[in-house]
């Protein structure tokens, strides 16, 4: 359940953390905490870092207290959640000027044809404004209409680029599947209309000269 925001802080091993392994939990607390979050100063990391201490739970429950996370020691899965969402949220807090993010963007931009702007965090909103409309109550909805088929794997279709962000990344596959699947409607009646035309043009009733059908 933590994979993808694990993937985004690039941990080592996202897909095989294990959090109920209790020497690979405080590890990975102590690895969150020196790389991402950075809450403590370095030298009062001390007690965080000392693992094999009988106290650590007393000094992880009052890490959580600190960084003012909601949850209890007791309630580990939610409490390593909310951790991972303050390390996202930090990471990509710190990076916002990164220029290989600003080209992503650019790029993301590009593929849903919006229109360029000079501040690239304008163009960010406008992607996240259109990334809501397409996928409002009303949109999954009318999905969930049509004929069901087999289930997407995002994963396995290639984007091209990477915006630096897991979400947009996930946002803009989803938004390119959907331009394929209007797509494909649309040429399906355009080939209906040239069915249909052809018929009428084939029927021996039909004059198409004088722009007459039947007599």
């Amino acid at each position: 359940m933590f994979r993808r925001k694990l993937t985004a802080l690039d941990y080592h091993n996202p897909a095989g953390f294990n959090c109920k392994d209790e020497t690979e939990f405080r590890n990975f607390i102590v690895w969150l905490e020196d790389q991402k979050i950075r809450h403590y100063k370095i030298e009062d990391r001390g007690n965080l870092r000392n693992i094999h201490s009988n106290d650590w739970p007393k000094f992880f429950e009052k890490y959580l207290t600190d960084v003012s996370c909601p949850f209890k020691i007791q309630d580990r899965q939610e409490a390593i959640d909310w951790l991972l969402g303050l390390a996202v949220r930090l990471e990509y807090g710190d990076n916002v000027n990164n220029p290989d993010f600003k080209a992503g963007v650019m790029a993301l931009a590009n593929l849903l044809q919006i229109q360029r702007h000079d501040d690239y965090l304008v163009m960010l909103k406008a992607i996240r404004i259109l990334v809501q409309e397409r996928l409002t109550q009303d949109a999954v909805a009318k999905a969930n209409q049509a004929k069901e088929g087999l289930p997407v794997a995002l994963d396995k279709h290639i984007l091209g680029f990477d915006t630096g962000d897991a979400v947009l990344n996930e946002a803009a596959q989803i938004l390119r599947l959907l331009h394929i699947e209007e797509l494909r409607e649309l040429q399906t009646k355009i080939n209906e209309a040239i069915v249909a035309v052809q018929a009428i043009i084939a029927d021996p009733k039909t004059d198409h000269r004088l722009g007459k059908v039947g007599r």
